[in-house]
C-alpha cells in the first residue's frame, strides 16, 4: 500500500495480508510523523498506555529517521517501508529501506545515539540486511493482557 502523509491515517487496517499497518513512502522526513501516528494507533488499539505508546512512537520515529538520513546519502531518496502487527511475541514493527545498508559514515550528521535509544525502548531489536540490499530494523514491543491473547488467536 502506498500512502502519502495526508493519507497515512487511513492505513489501518491495511490491505496487505498479515499486517495491521503497511506503509510505503518516499524516505523523506515529512513522512515520519504520519508513520508514527499510524503505528501509535495500532498500539492504542492493542491497549497500550500513553507512556508505552510514546516509547513506541519514539523508537519507530528514530528508525525511520535513520533511513531518511543514512540510507540514501546521494541523489533522490528511495523508499521507506514500515509494517506493524500484533503478533504472539508482541507488537512487531519492521522499518526497511533499499539504501546503502549499515555502513560507517564519517560525515554523519547525527550523534550516534539512535541505535542505543531504540534498543532501550524495545523488548527485542534486530538489524538485518534486506533481501535486495538496504537495512531492515525489526522491533518488538511487549504487549500483555487481552491484546496479546488476540495476537495469539489471529496467528495461532
Amino acid at each position: 500500500m502506498t500512502s502519502h502523509p495526508s493519507h497515512l491515517s487511513a492505513v489501518t487496517p491495511s490491505t496487505t495480508p498479515g499486517h495491521a499497518v503497511a506503509v510505503t513512502v518516499p524516505a523523506r522526513s515529512e513522512e515520519v510523523a504520519g508513520i508514527r501516528k499510524a503505528v501509535g494507533a495500532l498500539a492504542s488499539a492493542a491497549g497500550l498506555d500513553a507512556d508505552r505508546r510514546a516509547d513506541i512512537a519514539l523508537a519507530v520515529g528514530e528508525a525511520c529517521a535513520n533511513a531518511v538520513v543514512h540510507a540514501y546519502v546521494e541523489g533522490e531518496p528511495g523508499v521507506l517501508r514500515v509494517t506493524a502487527d500484533l503478533t504472539p511475541i508482541g507488537l512487531q514493527v519492521v522499518v526497511a529501506d533499499d539504501g546503502r545498508g549499515m555502513a560507517p559514515r564519517p560525515d554523519s550528521p547525527g550523534l550516534g545515539l539512535g541505535l542505543p535509544l531504540m534498543a532501550s525502548l524495545t523488548t527485542a531489536i534486530e538489524f538485518r540486511a534486506g533481501d535486495t540490499g538496504g537495512t531492515e530494523i525489526w522491533m518488538v514491543f511487549a504487549v500483555e493482557g487481552p491484546a496479546a491473547s488476540a495476537g495469539w488467536a489471529r496467528t495461532g
